[in-house]
């Protein structure tokens, strides 16, 4: 059996948390942070007021009356500043927010409609809009611990440490604002998006694990198939599995689960999801939650969506409407790099264990072909009368069959020999074609 058959082995660190699937349905989410902000401000603000509380509490024990008076006298100046941050802050947001959306719409008509999912997982984009939120409901909140009263014995708070507190979220909203336009800026260049993707990708592909030899015979090893879970509910896409929830399922039942689609197929209420060995299905109550299922692909599990958006990205720069192959040759600078990161690795399926080292889960990935063909070939079909891009894959080609072993190196020379077909029938001039033949890292440097 070839090396796509071998299968990756996860255990000790690369063992996944119990929380992970749900950290990373709430990073593609844009509500979470800001409520999460909005809650902690309210907390800062009761925090603060029972320290002004303390304050003018102990002064007046001390019969420092005169320094009661001073407080509520800076409370009186600063009450105009906190008043105008709680009437500008929420126009400011809006006016910000909108003028980023249309932005993100920009670049998602440039380059492709999944950026914008990037910017929804922007960790700037996500504290900037807790913050400015934050900033505008500590100010309503603090403008409510003012008092009327002056007389410096019947006082009772005094807002000194919450109109400080305003002051310091006024001028981090300001600081984030400047870093906030920054990283949205990036968000419509080619460079930074494309570098983005590849990172969430490899990143994926470091908390997938690695196995070594000899792993495919355990899967053929597996007992008798004898029983199968189909999916409930609503029609989509595999986002990832709840892997050490599957696991304890089957290690308590006794049983070798295996995913039947591979993450990022789209699957129908009735479509078998869980293949079952070795035993009796679980109950169906016990499997709630572990399979999750979603509109849009996430890059928690799933080793192809990477590859796949940088392919999307490169058509559209290589559509007649559009004309743009520089943009195709920096998409394939980093399908060349992802591919270079999985070209030595164990690819097939990937086996869970549980704590004793039995194999309680089988997921399957993609395979290197699978990996090398969803990278290269639309654009290799779309590039045929684009030198640039062509100069380029060849080169890319090139690269990988240096680190490439033996038995990977098919996928690659067969599409190698099919660009070039490719060109010679696209351009008639001879020399055109010894050109747009000869590989280039830069395509045309």
């Amino acid at each position: 059996m070839g090396i796509e058959g071998h299968v990756a082995h996860i255990s000790g660190p690369r063992r996944p948390r119990a929380l992970s699937p749900l950290r990373e349905h709430l990073r593609d989410t844009f509500w979470f942070a800001p409520t999460a902000g909005l809650l902690c401000a309210v907390l800062l603000w009761w925090a603060a007021s029972a320290v002004d509380l303390k304050i003018i509490a102990l002064l007046q024990q001390a019969h420092a009356y005169e320094a009661v008076r001073e407080l509520v006298s800076i409370a009186e100046d600063t009450k105009t500043i906190v008043t105008t941050v709680s009437s500008a802050m929420m126009t400011f947001i809006g006016v910000v927010f909108s003028i980023s959306l249309v932005a993100v719409q920009m670049a998602s008509g440039q380059l492709t409609p999944r950026v914008v999912r990037i910017f929804i997982r922007s960790r700037i984009s996500k504290i900037t809009l807790t913050v400015f939120l934050a900033t505008f409901l500590f100010s309503l909140l603090v403008l409510t611990s003012y008092e009327s009263e002056t007389n410096a014995r019947q006082v009772t708070s005094v807002p000194v440490v919450q109109s400080l507190l305003t002051m310091v979220l006024v001028g981090l909203s300001l600081l984030l604002f400047i870093a906030y336009v920054s990283a949205t800026l990036r968000l419509m260049q080619v460079g930074p998006v494309a570098d983005r993707i590849t990172r969430e990708a490899l990143r994926m592909l470091a908390r997938q694990g690695t196995g070594g030899e000899g792993w495919e015979d355990e899967v053929a090893g597996l007992a008798a198939e004898t029983g199968r879970t189909a999916h409930e509910g609503r029609a989509g896409v595999v986002r990832d599995v709840h892997v050490a929830r599957l696991v304890r399922v089957a290690r308590r039942q006794g049983v070798v689960l295996r995913l039947v689609p591979r993450i990022g197929d789209f699957v129908m209420p009735g479509t078998p999801v869980l293949a079952v060995h070795g035993g009796a299905p679980p109950p169906r109550r016990a499997l709630r939650y572990t399979v999750s299922v979603g509109v849009e692909r996430t890059f928690h599990q799933d080793l192809g969506l990477g590859l796949r958006q940088l392919s999307d990205i490169a058509l559209r720069a290589l559509s007649p409407a559009v004309n743009d192959p520089t943009t195709a040759v920096q998409c394939l600078d980093r399908i060349v790099q992802i591919l270079a990161a999985v070209v030595r690795r164990p690819l097939g399926s990937v086996l869970h264990r549980d704590r004793r080292g039995v194999v309680r889960l089988v997921q399957n990935v993609p395979g290197w072909t699978d990996l090398v063909d969803l990278g290269l070939t639309e654009v290799r079909v779309a590039a045929a009368h684009s030198p640039q891009v062509t100069r380029r894959i060849l080169a890319g080609i090139d690269d990988l069959l240096l680190l490439a072993p033996e038995g990977r190196r098919e996928p690659l020379l067969r599409h190698r020999t099919l660009l070039v077909q490719s060109v010679e029938r696209a351009v008639p001039a001879a020399a055109d074609r010894r050109f747009a033949s000869s590989p280039d890292r830069q395509g045309i440097g």
